[in-house]
């Protein structure tokens, strides 16, 4: 059986995102295992995976030093289980992705649910659009009647995430509404 993920902002290979968003790791080798160990602990190689941008951050050999790894997003790829659909987030315009996709509409759960990066570029005829971007300022929170759900690694404890426990923040957030 094929499982579907979702995830957005490893920066894999960004050293200064550790600071940025006070991610619980004592160095950059540290957190790019952690995040590899996770990801394939749950995403098994035929599984799904829809990363909805930032994936790693590409540097110059001279660049700036904390902007992340002269290594390029298939050094990080091969590393991880999963077939993985990228979106197009605000960083991978300099890590070698190259992703034109920037959005896209998928059904499941019986619904159709919008994917993109930026919560700004939210889709309104669309009741669930999950977001990446935002890193560990929300994980849900309601734009004009559409619930937004941020997938991104800092909320879901550095993991790709289901749409089952998607679904459970969702029910857990109207309850409390």
């Amino acid at each position: 059986m094929v499982n579907i993920f979702f995830t957005a902002d490893s920066h894999f290979g960004h050293e200064n995102i550790i600071k940025y968003c006070c991610r619980p790791f004592k160095s950059l080798e540290q957190m790019n295992k952690n995040l590899i160990h996770n990801w394939n602990q749950r995403v098994k190689p035929e599984d799904v995976v829809y990363f909805l941008g930032d994936f790693c951050f590409k540097n110059s050999k001279n660049g700036k030093k904390g902007e992340g790894m002269t290594e390029n997003y298939n050094f990080w790829l091969s590393q991880l289980n999963g077939n993985v659909i990228f979106l197009k987030g605000n960083h991978d315009r300099r890590n070698s992705l190259n992703t034109k996709l920037k959005s896209c509409v998928i059904e499941i759960g019986g619904g159709l649910v919008y994917l993109c990066h930026n919560p700004i570029d939210y889709n309104k005829d669309c009741k669930i659009n999950l977001v990446g971007h935002v890193h560990e300022k929300w994980k849900i929170k309601r734009e004009n009647g559409v619930i937004l759900v941020n997938v991104g690694v800092d909320q879901w404890n550095f993991r790709p995430v289901t749409w089952e426990e998607i679904l459970k923040v969702i029910r857990q957030f109207l309850k409390e509404e």
